[in-house]
């Protein structure tokens, strides 16, 4: 049987990590961002099999695609099934677009439908796949349910909590420099002190005036803050805020921005090469 689902690339304007006690499902991030219509579609095959077989393709190349590999096998366990996934992502990995976090849920919602298991266990799959990889903390979450998210509690339900900020609008995402390793960051303990400060300070200061103009600037002074930022990036920033507001991807060199869409694409194209897209409302879903 064939499945196919999509989940929308996420963006983190900025994030407070929080880990309790080795517990992956309450473990993640509080924070905002904004989930967009770029993202991943996975289709997905599984029949029955001899042994556990795992064949992975990624934008028509195969792949160890670990995120995706070991959500299916938290939803697996020891069963001898043969499960060929053909993910596409329209947005580059390693760049803070949530696209190992995309590819992972959309794969295992598709699954899950497959062998009638919850949307519940296919979110929790990839969330607890991506914590324990440590490629991200929140982006599953938030891609789950989609729209402009302010994530006020970590991990997922009952303990992890959103609330939405209304709104759609059209994005410019510009990818300016090379992939930042999630991983890395995530390990660096005198970074993420400082991250999860400032991380805690914006999270409060946005629930106190959500709107998405406040995500912005309150992602500009995370990224300023915790020197995340680069100098090119930097730059890049300063300019698309001529036609509207612009910050950081977290985690990647590169930038999101809303405004005057055609002036941005033509000043962010002088940094990078341009994406234009729009808020995704409606989060992860089965496709066909």
């Amino acid at each position: 049987m064939k499945t196919v689902a999509f989940a929308p690339g996420h963006i983190s304007g900025f994030f407070e990590p929080v880990y309790i006690n080795q517990d992956l499902t309450k473990t993640g991030s509080r924070g905002a961002g904004i989930n967009v219509s770029l993202g991943a579609m996975s289709e997905v095959v599984a029949e029955s099999a001899t042994k556990q077989d795992f064949e992975i393709f990624v934008n028509d190349k195969k792949s160890d695609a670990l995120v995706t590999k070991l959500a299916l096998k938290h939803l697996i366990g020891e069963k001898p099934l043969h499960v060929v996934v053909k993910t596409r992502l329209e947005l580059p990995i390693g760049q803070g677009f949530g696209m190992s976090a995309a590819g992972a849920l959309s794969a295992s919602l598709a699954f899950a439908k497959i062998v009638g298991i919850s949307n519940t266990e296919a979110l929790k799959a990839s969330h607890c796949a991506e914590v324990q990889l440590r490629t991200g903390l929140g982006d599953v979450f938030a891609s789950y349910f989609g729209g402009v998210e302010i994530r006020r509690a970590a991990g997922l339900p009952p303990w992890g909590m959103i609330e939405h900020i209304p709104g759609r609008c059209d994005l410019v995402l510009c990818v300016i420099g090379k992939k930042i390793d999630t991983k890395k960051v995530l390990a660096d303990s005198t970074k993420i002190e400082n991250i999860a400060a400032v991380g805690r300070y914006c999270t409060k200061k946005l629930l106190e005036n959500p709107s998405i103009e406040n995500l912005f600037s309150l992602s500009q002074i995370f990224a300023k803050q915790t020197g995340l930022v680069d100098k090119r990036v930097l730059e890049a920033i300063d300019a698309a805020n001529h036609f509207g507001m612009a910050s950081m991807c977290m985690l990647g060199n590169s930038v999101f921005a809303i405004g005057e869409i055609n002036k941005l694409c033509q000043t962010l194209s002088l940094f990078g090469e341009v994406y234009v897209c729009t808020v995704d409302e409606c989060g992860a879903r089965i496709l066909e």
